[in-house]
């Protein structure tokens, strides 16, 4: 048996032979098989003393019960610790019962995933009312890594405009905001939206004069329907932004969306390696390497 070995699904599979690469352990594809009737058939591959379950949580159902019965066949296979990467993190929006009956997914799927790992890493995980992510996995170690160094290095690499403001799309972006203006020396706004009615909502920024003849750079934690994204970028040339683009840490929007963002004037969009998708050009493995490599360790000084 191996001393660490990353598990992860086909989707997956060039991000996590990225990483398995830069950590020097293999990497396996776990096999899914569906039986007529909707039901799953999960093999791993082998087992190893620690083992790197790498599963983004896009479209999650499916990916939570491959979990599920992973976790049983490397347990059983001799897996000791087993670590959960999953670079996006899903049900994390349901953080109380808005209504009576309503369950809360994000408690819920937390204390399943605590039961079955020893750890979880994630990226910019979208809590709300949550103080942190620990507080959604009790009793295991949980991980809320930030994406925005990588983003601003990526960014540093390339030209930028040296007009360029940094943009969120509401209040709930500021953190983003601040953190990635301060990197990369930039000044920075978010959007208000002041609602007229139940289908209007107006966009204003509170200093014009960073938007007017200016790029500016939409920051973001995820983009899911795109609709923030649109409307933001509608206000944005309405307000007399030369360019507009935009970086996001989870990219979730279907390819359909490329048209009607086109159209709202947005020249650009850029994503991070946490869900695969056709906007990823920031990839986070020295993230993810730094956050792993204690457990690397663990794993050689368990096998001697």
């Amino acid at each position: 048996m191996s001393t660490a070995a990353i598990q992860c699904l086909a989707g997956a599979r060039d991000d996590a032979q990225r990483l398995g690469a830069r950590l020097g352990i293999p990497v396996h594809t776990i096999a899914q098989h569906r039986f007529p009737d909707g039901e799953i058939a999960v093999t791993v591959g082998p087992s190893a003393a620690t083992t790197i379950l790498y599963v983004p949580l896009d479209q999650p159902n499916d990916k939570l019960i491959t979990i599920l019965f992973a976790a049983e066949a490397l347990r059983r296979g001799g897996c000791q610790r087993l670590v959960l990467l999953a670079p996006y993190l899903c049900y994390m929006r349901q953080d109380i019962a808005f209504h009576p009956g309503e369950a809360i997914s994000q408690r819920a799927m937390g204390k399943l995933l605590a039961s079955l790992v020893d750890r979880v890493i994630t990226v910019d995980a979208h809590l709300h009312r949550t103080a942190s992510l620990g507080d959604v996995f009790p009793g295991i170690e949980a991980d809320n890594l930030s994406a925005i160094p990588a983003i601003a290095a990526s960014l540093r690499a390339h030209p930028l405009d040296p007009d360029t403001t940094v943009v969120g799309p509401d209040a709930e972006a500021q953190q983003w905001v601040d953190a990635l203006a301060k990197l990369i020396d930039r000044p920075s706004t978010v959007a208000r939206k002041i609602r007229r009615g139940d289908r209007s909502v107006d966009i204003t920024f509170d200093d014009p004069s960073l938007i007017k003849g200016r790029t500016a750079l939409l920051v973001d934690d995820i983009v899911s329907s795109g609709g923030t994204l649109i409307a933001c970028s509608k206000a944005l040339h309405a307000a007399g932004a030369a360019w507009v683009d935009a970086v996001i840490t989870h990219a979730l929007f279907p390819t359909t969306m490329l048209r009607e963002l086109a159209l709202a004037g947005l020249r650009s969009i850029r994503s991070t390696h946490t869900v695969p998708h056709f906007s990823n050009s920031i990839v986070l493995d020295d993230l993810f390497a730094e956050a792993l490599a204690r457990e690397i360790s663990r794993g050689k000084e368990t096998r001697a």
